[in-house]
C-alpha cells in the first residue's frame, strides 16, 4: 500500500515550491561577487572613470544573471499551477497536468500535459536537496491527483 500522500497530508492551498538552497547559494554568491568587484574597481586607482564603470556594470550583470537563475518556482492553489521557469511564466489549471514526473538523473521535475507534451517545472530540482525535491514532486503529484479531473479514460 504504497499509494500517493493520502489527502489529510495534502498541504493547505496555496503552496509554493522552490530549491531554496540553491536559491540561496546563487544571492550570496551573486551578491558577493558584486561586492568584490565593486570594490577592486573603486580601489584601483589607476582605472579611468569608464573602466570603474564598465567593472560595476559586469559585477551587476552577474549579480542579475544569477539572481535569474534563482527565480524558478512552482506556486499550486485552488485553481491550478503556476510554473515560473528562467524567463517564462506559465499557468496551467489543474486538469492540463496528467503526471508529475522526477526520474533518476532528472535535473527537474516534468509536468506530463494534457496537450500530448511534458514541460519542465524548475522549481522542483533535486541539484543541491534531493530529498527536498523528491518529497516536493510527491506532494505536487498527489496535489495534481487530488484536483484534476481524472482523465485517465483517453
Amino acid at each position: 500500500m504504497s499509494a500517493p500522500a493520502p489527502r489529510s497530508e495534502l498541504p493547505t492551498l496555496p503552496v509554493t515550491f522552490r530549491p531554496t538552497r540553491t536559491r540561496v547559494v546563487l544571492l550570496t554568491v551573486g551578491a558577493a561577487m558584486f561586492v568584490v568587484i565593486t570594490v577592486i574597481a573603486l580601489t584601483l586607482e589607476q582605472l579611468s572613470a569608464g573602466e570603474r564603470s564598465s567593472f560595476i556594470f559586469t559585477a551587476l550583470l552577474f549579480f542579475g544573471v544569477l539572481a535569474l537563475l534563482s527565480r524558478p518556482k512552482v506556486v499550486a492553489n485552488e485553481d491550478g499551477v503556476t510554473v515560473v521557469n528562467l524567463t517564462r511564466t506559465r499557468r496551467l489549471s489543474w486538469a492540463e497536468i496528467l503526471g508529475v514526473n522526477l526520474r533518476v538523473g532528472d535535473p527537474w521535475v516534468f509536468l506530463d500535459l494534457s496537450d500530448g507534451t511534458s514541460m519542465p517545472a524548475l522549481g522542483i530540482q533535486p541539484g543541491i536537496a534531493k530529498q527536498q525535491a523528491i518529497r516536493d514532486a510527491r506532494t505536487l503529484r498527489a496535489l495534481a491527483e487530488n484536483h484534476g479531473t481524472g482523465t485517465d479514460n483517453g
